[in-house]
């Protein structure tokens, strides 16, 4: 039996009009056809709440003017008893006699070397006691001492064998100087006596 060949120009024509179906119902525009399609319009953000003012910083409070007594900041004969001093009446020396002019009170006592011990207690009405010790400037060298117990500020100096602690708390500032006979024993005097000198701020300033 014989086989009937189709021609190339009937295949040709199939293929074409596959094609045109592919495309749908779509017009046949190359210059619209591959166009992006519409952009979608971009939602706008909120509009933000304007930022509230800052509040005012609070006003500091005014000094009440009051000034603590010194005279209860005073370390007592009894205090130094453990020292073996007497009262004396030894001169004020290191930078004690450098502090800033206050409401001062002093005591002073001897050790049977002859070696001096002083107590100056000073209140302030119109400045803090930590800005006194942090500005006091004082001869000799800076020297570490344990922390005293609830001061706000504490500072030490030795020259030769003299040495000079300051100690502040509120308006109140508290300094100790030992004349010794060498830079060791005043330093541990001054070590002794730094507990004494803090609770007795505790009292003045609370």
């Amino acid at each position: 039996m014989r086989h009937r060949q189709v021609p190339a120009v009937a295949v040709l024509v199939g293929l074409g009009a596959l094609t045109l179906a592919g495309c749908g119902n779509r017009p046949n525009d190359l210059e619209t056809y591959y166009d992006d399609p519409s952009p979608v319009p971009e939602t706008s953000a909120p509009a933000q709440p304007p930022a509230a003012a800052p509040a005012p910083a609070p006003a500091s409070p005014k000094s009440s003017g009051a000034v603590a007594d010194p005279q209860r900041g005073l370390l007592s004969d009894e205090d130094v008893a453990e020292e073996g001093v007497t009262p004396g009446a030894g001169r004020v020396s290191g930078c004690l006699s450098g502090l800033a002019a206050g409401e001062r009170r002093s005591a002073s006592w001897v050790y049977p070397s002859g070696s001096v011990l002083t107590n100056d207690v000073t209140a302030y009405p119109d400045r803090a006691g930590r800005d006194v010790v942090s500005g006091a400037e004082c001869a000799g060298t800076v020297v570490s001492l344990p922390a005293a117990t609830g001061v706000a500020e504490q500072r030490a100096w030795c020259a030769g064998a003299t040495c000079s602690v300051l100690l502040a708390k509120g308006n109140v500032v508290s300094a100790l100087s030992v004349a010794a006979s060498t830079p060791a024993r005043a330093q541990d005097a001054a070590k002794r006596l730094l507990p004494k000198l803090a609770a007795k701020l505790a009292v003045v300033q609370p």
